[in-house]
């Protein structure tokens, strides 16, 4: 399921990335790598919030 759809407050494991190469490397430098479990702080139609580890990262509409 996309991240836009879980529900705040879901731990989530992600099972793989959509989007283009230049994309997933900037996800793997920040930490989001398959496999690992987050956690969804924020959806509410803007950018999504979620904590990896101990940090928090912001996903926004920048992203293409």
């Amino acid at each position: 399921m996309p991240l836009s759809m879980a529900n705040v407050g879901s731990r989530l494991k992600i099972i793989r990335h959509l989007r283009k190469e230049k994309t997933m490397e900037r996800l793997l430098a920040m930490g989001i790598s398959t496999g690992i479990e987050i956690t969804l702080l924020k959806n509410d139609g803007g950018p999504l919030l979620i904590k990896a580890g101990e940090s928090r990262i912001a996903l926004g509409f920048g992203w293409k």
